[in-house]
């Protein structure tokens, strides 16, 4: 353990509890988005990381596989069942015709879309719980910094008392 990071305490095991609690929520949600729109939970996460793989990467069935944190053949199969629904394309390299790339189809684009608007919608709502998990976990509040806002209608208030406060 590094020696700059002080001893776990009870507290601390409520907020990696309550960070993991968090995650596990989103995931759940994410893999039920995931196949009310037809798809697997690792199918959604493979177009999203096709789509959004930083731009000095070439989405090759290894880097995917990296992204993904799976085996290569386990990629290769995801690829497969995708391509079959016409939602990725399998593309040669234009320097070098051995290499294999991904693109998503237009299927492929329009339900990634959809997705990933649902998942942004849900992350306006839970991301402050996930934010306040996250900074007990790192100390925040122990420090004395206050928690992010639960939602806007909560932060109106909390600036008005501030405010009269202040006067």
């Amino acid at each position: 353990m590094p020696s700059d990071v002080p001893p776990i305490t009870p507290a601390d095991y409520r907020a990696l509890a309550a960070f993991r609690y968090e995650i596990r929520r989103f995931l759940a949600f994410s893999e039920q988005a995931a196949r009310s729109v037809g798809i697997e939970p690792q199918q959604h996460q493979l177009l999203l990381a096709v789509q959004g793989l930083p731009l000095e990467q070439q989405p090759t069935i290894g880097a995917i596989a990296e992204r993904l944190c799976v085996k290569h053949h386990t990629t290769v199969a995801l690829v497969d069942k995708l391509e079959a629904r016409g939602l990725i394309v399998r593309e040669r390299g234009a320097l070098d015709r051995r290499t294999v790339l991904l693109r998503l189809a237009p299927a492929g684009t329009e339900l990634l879309r959809e997705l990933s608007e649902r998942h942004k919608a849900h992350l306006h709502t839970v991301g402050p719980h996930m934010l306040a998990a996250l900074g007990a976990i790192l100390g925040e509040l122990e420090r004395g910094k206050p928690p992010p806002q639960q939602s806007r209608a909560r932060a109106k208030p909390a600036r008005a008392k501030r405010r009269a406060q202040a006067r």
